[in-house]
């Protein structure tokens, strides 16, 4: 393991998909970042977040956990509150089994933890615009949203937000996968029809702790997993690099790459804050059956109400951030004023609002 380590850091050193947040004179995403995101499927840009912002989304995160339930029989998921998801430590709780509608069809190898591990260790926030203000200015970002409009078009879509923490000695593996589930047949089927998700980094990133991905994977439509696993012989896929990162480091990374990440048991903790985005027409009209087995419509009426959430993000940062200049989300242009972020408005449009996902 400690070789699949090392030779991963070099790997993922030597493909030229990192760099600070860069555009061209015209405000187009410069054209080595676009070019290295599509040849990789995933880019980090460094340092986009200040140390001020950084320290502040880690006691929004503080605060929440001294508020968190230990395990999950415990725990109760209270209107206008993230909602938290436990596993047991070092565990796969996806791998070979039909949860996330199947998308991760072999295990991953399972260590075991000491003997004074908790039950259960927290390893998934999600809704987490609800309570957290640091997060919900994070999605306010103006680089972020630029890079956004750059990839998905000015009109672009949410998707989902959460965080993804993995404790030292306990966090839980994320079996390999790929995050697209409805438009692997599409008839316009392209590396971009499912998203990407911006994963901001609190803490360092190391091999041991790291998101992997195979990089170019997004191109090749759905993969057969479970073959490519078995093929290998081992959970340690011989193409994939590790996502290495730096406290205020944000990577971005399409949701059709393949990507996973092993057992912690390291002793460095691994805190990912994650928000992704759709192109509109990859969205708009789609039905989608819900975990719940509904199936729901996503009409402009329900792509309406969860943007509404990007244009408070960019309110609530441009009062915070008063030196900045904010980000101009086009959907919204007109109706700034109908979607400040007021303690009115956390009511009505926050608490919840992770039940409008766009998931596809």
């Amino acid at each position: 393991m400690d070789d699949y380590f090392r030779t991963g850091r070099t790997r993922a050193f030597e493909l030229g998909n990192r760099g600070p947040i860069r555009f061209t004179d015209d405000q187009r995403l410069h054209p080595a970042i676009d070019e290295a995101y599509r040849r990789c499927g995933f880019y980090v840009f460094e340092g986009p977040l200040r140390d001020l912002e950084v320290h502040e989304l880690e006691a929004d995160l503080a605060e929440l956990l001294t508020r968190a339930p230990a395990y999950r029989d415990s725990a109760v998921e209270a209107q206008g509150r993230p909602a938290l998801a436990f596993g047991k430590p070092l565990s796969d709780p996806y791998g070979g089994t039909d949860k996330n509608y199947g998308r991760h069809p072999a295990k991953m190898s399972e260590p075991e933890p000491a003997q004074d591990a908790p039950k259960e260790t927290l390893y998934f926030v999600y809704g987490i615009f609800q309570g957290m203000d640091a997060c919900l200015r994070l999605y306010g970002h103006p680089d972020l949203l630029r890079v956004a409009e750059a990839i998905n078009g000015p009109d672009f879509v949410p998707f989902a937000d959460s965080i993804w923490i993995k404790e030292p000695g306990l966090g839980t593996s994320v079996a390999w996968h790929q995050d697209g589930t409805t438009h692997w047949n599409h008839p316009r089927w392209n590396e971009d029809i499912h998203g990407f998700n911006f994963m901001a980094q609190l803490c360092r990133t190391t091999p041991q702790n790291a998101l992997w991905v195979v990089p170019g994977s997004h191109k090749l439509g759905k993969i057969d997993i479970k073959a490519l696993v078995d093929d290998a012989g081992t959970d340690r896929l011989p193409d994939a690099v590790p996502m290495l990162c730096e406290p205020g480091d944000v990577a971005i990374c399409n949701r059709q790459a393949l990507h996973g990440s092993f057992a912690n048991t390291s002793a460095d903790r691994r805190v990912s804050i994650v928000i992704g985005f759709h192109r509109r027409d990859s969205v708009l009209n789609v039905k989608k059956e819900q975990r719940a087995g509904e199936t729901v419509v996503y009409d402009e009426d329900r792509i309406h109400r969860r943007s509404r959430v990007i244009q408070l993000a960019i309110d609530a940062r441009r009062s915070y951030y008063r030196t900045e200049t904010p980000y101009v989300y086009e959907p919204f242009i007109g109706l700034e004023d109908d979607n400040r972020f007021t303690e009115a408005t956390r009511k009505t449009v926050l608490e919840g609002y992770h039940l409008l996902n766009l998931g596809i």
